[in-house]
């Protein structure tokens, strides 16, 4: 059986995620972590920043920054919560939907040139192994942390 450690580093490797960044929108230049900043605060009903940050495995702090190059960029929006002054609620601007709509656009584009290399069968395949993969994930006690 081939390494399964090289396959999973060839995946990655052709699916971008070592590129510094992943798409341009509109001449605007988007980094792989604020591609999935984005795809989830759109994906979520104004998420709180401790949502969005646990959702992707990211600690807080560096989260915050990302954050805030995502305001400057008038990507994302950042509210106080109305009942707890503590919680700041995150929504996409007009730009920032705009931007995760093309970015989804994008992707599926991307996935569907990929998958027309494959029949039905080998589509479906891949698909339903992905998915008890996700979950294997999910149930392992060592998956998402970082080495240490």
């Amino acid at each position: 059986m081939e390494n399964t450690r090289v396959l999973f580093q060839t995946l990655a490797r052709r699916f971008g995620m070592l590129d510094k960044n992943c798409c341009s929108v509109g001449g605007m230049d988007i980094s792989l972590v604020h591609s999935h900043i984005l795809y989830e605060i759109d994906q979520l009903e104004k998420p709180s920043m401790q949502q969005v940050a646990e959702r992707l495995g990211i600690d807080i702090t560096t989260f915050s920054r990302q954050i805030q190059n995502l305001i400057k960029m008038d990507l994302v929006r950042k509210t106080t919560h109305a009942e707890d002054r503590r919680v700041y609620l995150l929504s996409l601007t007009t730009q920032g939907k705009y931007v995760a709509t093309c970015i989804d656009a994008e992707m599926n584009q991307y996935l569907e040139e990929v998958f027309s290399h494959m029949n039905e069968f080998e589509r479906d395949t891949v698909i339903r192994s992905i998915t008890l993969l996700n979950e294997a994930m999910a149930k392992s006690s060592v998956c998402c942390k970082p080495f240490g």
